[in-house]
């Protein structure tokens, strides 16, 4: 398909960034790495592209004053694999960004625009007019499944593509939302929308709202997070499977925890069975099997991704293992 025709405006600050968004169909660029495919490829149509590239205020990465960390919407996915604020206080962060992409999109892309993204589905990326764009019908359903959820899925089956949305989940991290009224701060996890809550919907976001920034709670004295990334090829490739693992420790046993998982549903999905499990244990081999075991009690594999099971378990067992001397 080509690109079809739009204007194409820069404004200058978030107040004339609404005045753009409020005309009608228009849609925000950021780093444009989903966008402009999107556009290119039917998957949504614009008659307005309003670019934030000159909103300073959406790049910067800082400290504030209680210890947490902001992070710009408009901060790149690459600049999080490298700053130090970042590396230090926040690995799984980190580790998550390296894995985005390839290294010009990481350069490129934002983390809004990556946890703002379009699913990869190929039927809605496809000429197919699936439950996600209005149809009557999720295809993946009795058609190519392999890559599909196998947790959340109701009517619909994508996976959530964002390897940054679970590290943030696993943190805490919530999001401020901007729009012409107002200013709103939500959690991270209340981000994303379930098939059954909205089909066609990934986010919470309201027509002319623009994610403006990402803020992360004080990092913790024994708090320890890690991020790992199950694909079908060695690079360039969205998650089979991940996990990003947030632990407290206190005198050799979890004091607190938050699993979270990519690749498996909808939206990043946290493990809540799992995380009540080893709350309170020191890890040994049985209570990191059973946590394991746990994450994947309610998953419904579809014709051709069952083996999505095992290799979570697998996954979620080898990386509570690193932590067994914490």
């Amino acid at each position: 398909m080509t690109m079809p025709n739009f204007s194409y405006v820069r404004p200058k600050s978030l107040k004339e960034t609404f005045s753009h968004l409020s005309a009608g169909n228009a849609r925000i660029h950021a780093g444009g790495t989903d966008l402009l495919g999107c556009l290119r490829d039917g998957v949504f149509t614009a008659e307005k592209v309003v670019s934030i590239s000159q909103l300073d205020e959406l790049k910067r990465v800082e400290r504030l004053k209680d210890g947490s960390i902001r992070i710009g919407a408009l901060a790149t996915v690459a600049e999080l694999t490298n700053h130090e604020l970042v590396k230090e206080g926040y690995p799984a962060l980190a580790q998550a960004a390296l894995e985005v992409a390839s290294p010009q999109l990481r350069n490129q892309g934002t983390i809004g625009g990556n946890l703002c993204q379009k699913p990869r589905c190929w039927y809605y990326r496809g000429e197919f007019h699936c439950t996600r764009k209005g149809g009557t019908r999720c295809f993946a359903m009795a058609g190519e499944n392999q890559y599909h959820c196998i947790l959340g899925g109701r009517g619909c089956y994508i996976v959530h593509p964002s390897d940054i949305a679970p590290a943030l989940v696993a943190y805490g991290a919530s999001v401020e939302i901007a729009g012409a009224g107002e200013t709103r701060k939500i959690p991270v996890e209340k981000l994303f929308v379930l098939p059954e809550q909205g089909i066609t919907k990934e986010t919470i976001l309201e027509p002319g709202e623009v994610l403006t920034a990402v803020l992360l709670p004080p990092a913790e004295e024994g708090f320890h997070s890690s991020y790992r990334k199950v694909r079908a090829r060695g690079s360039w490739d969205f998650a089979l499977a991940g996990v990003a693992l947030a632990l407290h420790f206190h005198e050799g046993r979890v004091a607190g925890a938050r699993i979270v998982l990519s690749g498996a549903a909808p939206i990043p999905w946290r493990c809540p069975d799992s995380e009540k499990i080893i709350t309170g244990q020191s890890l040994d081999d049985d209570i990191i099997a059973r946590a394991a075991a746990a994450a994947m009690r309610q998953a419904r594999p579809m014709q051709h991704n069952e083996y999505k099971i095992e290799l979570f378990k697998g996954l979620i067992a080898e990386e509570l293992a690193a932590y067994k001397r914490s």
